[in-house]
């Protein structure tokens, strides 16, 4: 593999770092671990909330790493989800936290939506968020 081919992988680590960090103090949780694991957990909820156009379109946007996270295990024909509302939202991301429940499950999932309106560009959070449900819209605060 050529030296610009290693490079690319090394900058989309980093940048993955650079999310988990910033969820990580955002929650201040000290445990890059578990706040990938929420955003992981969210992006797939997102994912599949979403109608398979824009989820790709949400996809493009992610740092080459979270974008395989996000794609994993995806199965398109069964997007979006149902029920699509916002508790079944809530215990989607809840799953991954079987054995150390989300004390404030919605505090995390808002805080995954923070991270992502800071990092994605401003009109795919639009059409992201115009394409959740109201109840879910909600918990994703726009400054």
């Amino acid at each position: 593999m050529s030296a610009v081919g290693l490079e690319s992988f090394e900058h989309t680590v980093q940048l993955t770092h650079i999310w988990i960090n910033e969820l990580d103090e955002k929650l201040d949780w000290e445990n890059k671990a578990r706040s990938y694991r929420l955003l992981k957990a969210v992006l797939n909820a997102v994912r599949d909330w979403l109608q398979v156009n824009e989820a790709a379109d949400l996809g493009a946007q992610l740092p080459m790493l979270l974008r395989g996270a996000y794609y994993d295990q995806w199965r398109p024909a069964r997007n979006p989800a149902k029920p699509r509302g916002r508790a079944a939202f809530i215990a989607r991301v809840q799953e991954a936290f079987d054995k150390d429940p989300l004390p404030d499950a919605e505090k995390a999932v808002a805080a995954v939506f923070d991270l992502l309106s800071a990092k994605v560009s401003g009109g795919e959070i639009e059409d992201v968020r115009r394409s959740l449900p109201s109840d879910i819209r909600a918990l994703w605060r726009v400054e």
